[in-house]
């Protein structure tokens, strides 16, 4: 497993992998109106789709829920997701279930997300688990911009899925890469790229070193100019009180603004979900005023 979280300096960010037929499209505008955030734009095609927009509490933030109608990805699947949270704006992204990669012959399945953040925009995304299965390739590639007065705050969950024989790994690869710039009014500025990579056939993942005898992975990454120190020792401590081995690491600042990524390891996709829970409700109540989420999916 390969993992980063670093300040990029004068690095430029990678351009895209070779094009290939998507799969599904999904394409969403959040603009600030009257104090509710609205879709200014929605556009889907293909085996991507978002629920009819729904509000959780009263602080104005909308909620989409993202579905796959196919229940799955495959080999050669390409999902694009590109979002602009305008100036002001308040978007909460999740799925509908759980993200499932099947059998992959012949390529991998693929996810492309570009993210736009305006001044004082917030986006929160909290998708249900990915699940590989056996055999299975996937790649997620996420670029984000941000303004110094953006908040982000991004929580993801990596699991094995059912083999035959009850093992853990039998999964190709995972690549989860992420890469986030600041746009500070005349150029834009990289900020931090973390990078998740597991391939179980080049080493022992299990191992020390890699998994360190655990099989699930979760992350959270959070941009904001709140975002210190302090509040990293905070997230350690907290982390504490849960069964997963975990740890917190900041990025440099650029223009006012700092990103922070946590990683923590377990057998429990449960105590997972659990921890980056107690993260973002510490974040959301600090921060916005907001409760813990309560998605009420099942």
């Amino acid at each position: 497993m390969s993992t980063t979280a670093v300040g990029l300096g004068s690095t430029v960010l990678s351009p895209p992998v070779a094009d290939q037929p998507e799969r599904g499209r999904l394409e969403l505008v959040i603009t600030q109106r009257d104090g509710r955030s609205r879709a200014s734009r929605q556009f889907h095609e293909g085996a991507l789709r978002v629920l009819r927009p729904h509000f959780l509490d009263g602080s104005g933030q909308v909620c989409f829920v993202l579905v796959n109608p196919g229940g799955a990805y495959l080999g050669a699947d390409l999902y694009v997701i590109e979002v602009n949270v305008e100036d002001g704006a308040r978007l909460l992204l999740t799925t509908q279930s759980a993200t499932k990669i099947y059998r992959t012959p012949g390529s991998f399945a693929e996810q492309r997300m570009r993210l736009v953040l305006g001044d004082g925009a917030q986006l929160e995304l909290a998708p249900d688990q990915l699940i590989a299965f056996r055999e299975a390739s996937y790649r997620q590639n996420t670029h984000v911009t941000v303004r110094p007065t953006s908040s982000l705050i991004m929580a993801e969950v990596v699991t094995p899925g059912w083999s035959p024989d009850g093992a853990a790994f039998r999964y190709e690869e995972v690549r989860l890469r992420t890469e986030i710039a600041v746009d500070t009014g005349e150029a834009l500025q990289p900020l931090a790229l973390d990078n998740l990579l597991i391939v179980p056939s080049d080493a022992d993942v299990e191992g020390m070193g890699f998994m360190e005898g655990y099989s699930h992975v979760g992350s959270l990454l959070v941009v904001d100019r709140r975002v210190d120190q302090a509040l990293a020792d905070e997230l350690h401590e907290l982390t504490r009180m849960h069964e997963a081995y975990t740890g917190v690491s900041l990025t440099a600042t650029v223009a006012g603004t700092t990103g922070l990524v946590l990683r923590s390891l377990s057998n429990s996709t449960e105590e997972l979900q659990r921890l980056l829970q107690a993260s973002t409700t510490l974040l959301r109540r600090r921060w916005y005023g907001q409760l813990p989420l309560d998605l009420r999916k099942y």
